[in-house]
């Protein structure tokens, strides 16, 4: 699914008015017909709503909603902000529909004290604003939005929360802006609906298809993608019937140190959970029987060090490299994380404390190779690559660094989104809040490094390992709970993640 800048949104509506042909007000019935139907599924009709409508083309869906509502027999209240005299066209025609159906109260709110009382259970429907809005709410409009953040009732907000624009906050006060329940977005999600920052105002979103038209769809250009499991399923590559252990490729892993060891362990078992034919994993000596004992399917690469990382084997015969998980931030490890950069001309994908070295050694970025993967969470990434503005920033700092240095990034968190080397951008929808423990991010370093040894490109390794890792964690989080979630779990569950994703 491509998502789109708030500007393009238009130019969509615009095309699809113009050749399929359907009228604007139409268009509208038919946003407000899904939005309504959406409503009627999850709420009995002796629950009331309050919508409160602003002028533009947001508040004509309100006004078309709060009839079709009426229609059903939901006891209905319009509050009409009195921002201006003039209503965009078809919000007037909306309203005027209202009226001579004459089921809906209908009052101007001109200022705070006409606002109604909010009483428990009542639902509030935010047709205010829509993604046009190009500056933060102020005067009456950022009273009424506090009020309603302020009442003890569910929020839902139409297209987006007023207040919140679609791409970035950074000048944006969210406090201003509707904290919504659940926002019900038009055909896509907006960017900023794949933002940490913005949870609190967006809650739960879901899309509403409205038909527009598929043509302008295709034909636009946007960065912007949010992955689904068909698009993964078909990079999937086929196992072979006379296939063997060397066609599946043979990863190194450079993994663990005194106190580190599971991470070593956890990768590993990731690693060839995730069909990779071999795998040796290189850690300090005194990790040798830790390893052999827990993950005896792996063969055992050992530093001339009892505790961290000083040293790699020959990479000739590997097929792909994975560093980082628990190998800790010692000189001689930076020194030969370096060494390891200069020489690799394998498949490589960077970890934790690789790229903690990194980010304290900012001359080492220019000796990354081509086609590297870099895995960081939020802080990691700031290590790298400083403080940022707010989430836009940092999505745009990710998207030109993987640009410049044509290397996949992959910034971990919900949405996990991945740039590739020309500055595309895909969020991933898997995953759940169970998945923030220890050593998750050991298990999506083991799944990266398998897909790449096994011979696919650092872009597909990194969107089909970030999916069934994210895949596997909604399996565990279904059969545990996400309080009790922990990364063995996540392994554990990686055979019915594959099993689901190949079916």
């Amino acid at each position: 699914m491509k998502i789109f800048h708030s500007k393009q949104i238009p130019e969509i509506d615009a095309y699809t008015i113009k050749n399929e042909p359907v009228a604007s007000i139409d268009l509208m019935e038919r946003a407000s017909l899904k939005l309504c139907e959406w409503l009627i599924e999850r709420y009995h009709q002796e629950q009331s709503f309050k919508i409160f409508v602003g002028p533009g083309n947001n508040g004509g869906d309100g006004l078309a909603l709060a009839r079709l509502l009426s229609e059903a027999n939901f006891q209905v209240e319009v509050y009409l902000v009195k921002i201006t005299r003039h209503l965009s066209a078809d919000c007037q025609m909306n309203l005027d529909r209202l009226k001579i159906q004459n089921s809906s109260s209908i009052s101007e709110i001109s200022s705070l004290v006409d606002l109604p009382i909010f009483s428990k259970g009542t639902i509030v429907i935010d047709a205010l604003f829509g993604s046009g809005l190009s500056r933060p709410l102020d005067d009456l409009v950022k009273d009424i939005v506090k009020t309603i953040n302020d009442a003890d009732v569910e929020v839902i907000s139409i297209d987006i929360p007023s207040g919140l624009f679609g791409e970035d906050n950074s000048s944006n006060d969210l406090n201003n802006c509707v904290h919504a329940d659940y926002t019900l977005s038009f055909e896509f999600p907006k960017l900023s609906f794949l933002f940490p920052e913005n949870a609190e105002c967006v809650g739960i979103w879901e899309t509403l298809p409205i038909g527009l038209h598929p043509a302008v769809i295709e034909e636009m250009e946007s960065p912007y993608q949010l992955i689904d499991e068909n698009y993964i399923r078909s990079l999937l590559k086929t196992r072979l019937r006379f296939s063997h252990k060397g066609t599946y490729g043979h990863g190194l892993l450079i993994s663990g140190s005194y106190g580190k060891m599971g991470a070593a362990i956890l990768a590993s078992k990731a690693c060839l959970r995730s069909g990779i034919g071999l795998l040796s994993t290189h850690i300090p000596r005194l990790g040798y029987d830790i390893l052999q004992t827990a993950v005896p399917e792996s063969m055992v690469s050992i530093d001339r060090s009892d505790i961290i990382f000083t040293e790699y084997p020959n990479l000739e015969n590997f097929d792909a490299i994975g560093i980082g998980p628990g190998i800790d931030i010692k000189c001689n490890s930076i020194r030969a994380l370096e060494e390891l950069l200069e020489e690799c001309d394998k498949p490589l994908v960077l970890d934790a404390d690789a790229l903690n070295i990194i980010g304290a050694n900012q001359e080492m970025k220019k000796y990354l190779p081509k086609g590297t993967i870099l895995t960081p969470h939020i802080k990691e990434f700031e290590r790298l690559f400083g403080e940022c503005k707010g989430p836009f920033d940092r999505n745009e700092k990710q998207r030109n660094f993987s640009k410049k240095q044509s290397v996949v990034m992959v910034l971990k968190g919900a949405f996990t989104a991945i740039t590739d080397e020309n500055g595309r951008c895909y969020f991933n929808p898997t995953g759940n809040p169970g998945m923030a423990t220890a050593g998750s991010g050991d298990v999506l370093t083991g799944i990266i490094l398998s897909l790449l040894a096994q011979g696919y490109s650092s872009l597909h390794a990194a969107l089909v390992g970030v999916f069934i890792h994210g895949l596997a964690g909604d399996l565990a989080a279904d059969e545990y709970g996400e309080d009790a979630l922990i990364a063995s779990d996540i392994i554990s569950f990686l055979p019915q993640a594959w099993k689901r994703i190949k079916s």
